[in-house]
């Protein structure tokens, strides 16, 4: 007896075509078009600069804990969406039961149940992993903080690059876990239906590809860098003016 029927293993497979293109996509989208992650590349790299230039640094490392604290949260979180899950598997005859009931659930045999379950299982552990390597990276941020050198040292533009880089890495690692927490709202559509499983993936893709690329906050975010470059030009522009 076959586990999934044709529609369920096409509807996997769109799941998996989807996830792992809209990441290449985006990865190399990202290089030739204005995005949240670029942009926010260039707005930390100001934050660097000017954290550079203050002799206490007491604030910027208070925000740097509370975006550590952000992403724990979610590790945190995750654990306990694990355990619930495993919980479910564990009595996966009740379960069944109180979604068989339902009208609009589509019927299930007991291990194509548990196998959707695990692919739910399989997607928080790739979350757990992407947030937990996050909060590592802001703990190695929080020390290149503490090592942060004076502006009128040579070495402060290499600083500013590579702590920006190693915060760069440690967003890029938390939003590859937000992506595995939203695609996994659409594997809740399988247990209905394998065409609403498809459905479902595709528009949490597309809303995924709107906000990352023609979103509000990006048109904000936006805004600002435009107003930070206007500052420098002036600056320049003063300084200029001083030498002549």
């Amino acid at each position: 007896m076959e586990i999934f029927s044709l529609a369920d293993w096409l509807a996997l497979g769109w799941f998996l075509l989807c996830w792992g293109g809209y990441t290449y996509f985006a990865n190399r989208y990202r290089k030739e078009a204005v995005n949240l992650s670029q942009s926010l590349t260039e707005i930390r790299g100001s934050w660097m600069e000017a954290m550079v230039k203050r002799e206490m640094r007491i604030a910027d490392a208070t925000v740097l804990g509370i975006l550590q604290r952000t992403v724990t949260f979610f590790a945190s979180t995750t654990i306990f969406i694990l355990a619930g899950l495993l919980a479910v598997l564990g009595a996966s005859d009740k379960a069944m039961q109180l979604a068989h009931a339902l009208p609009f659930v589509a019927e299930h045999s007991q291990a194509a149940w548990e196998l959707k379950i695990l692919l739910m299982v399989f997607i928080f552990i790739y979350a757990f992993f992407k947030f937990s390597w996050s909060v590592r990276q802001y703990n190695f941020a929080l020390v290149m903080f503490g090592a942060a050198p004076e502006r009128e040292e040579e070495s402060f533009e290499d600083y500013v690059q590579c702590s920006n880089a190693l915060l760069t890495s440690a967003n890029n690692s938390f939003n590859y876990g937000l992506r595995a927490y939203s695609l996994s709202m659409a594997t809740i559509g399988w247990f209905v239906h394998p065409f609403l499983f498809m459905f479902s993936t595709a528009w949490v893709v597309a809303i995924l590809y709107r906000r990352e690329f023609h979103s509000r906050t990006l048109a904000a975010m936006q805004s600002a860098i435009n107003s930070f470059k206007q500052r420098d030009n002036k600056v320049n522009a003063s300084d200029v003016d001083e030498v002549h």
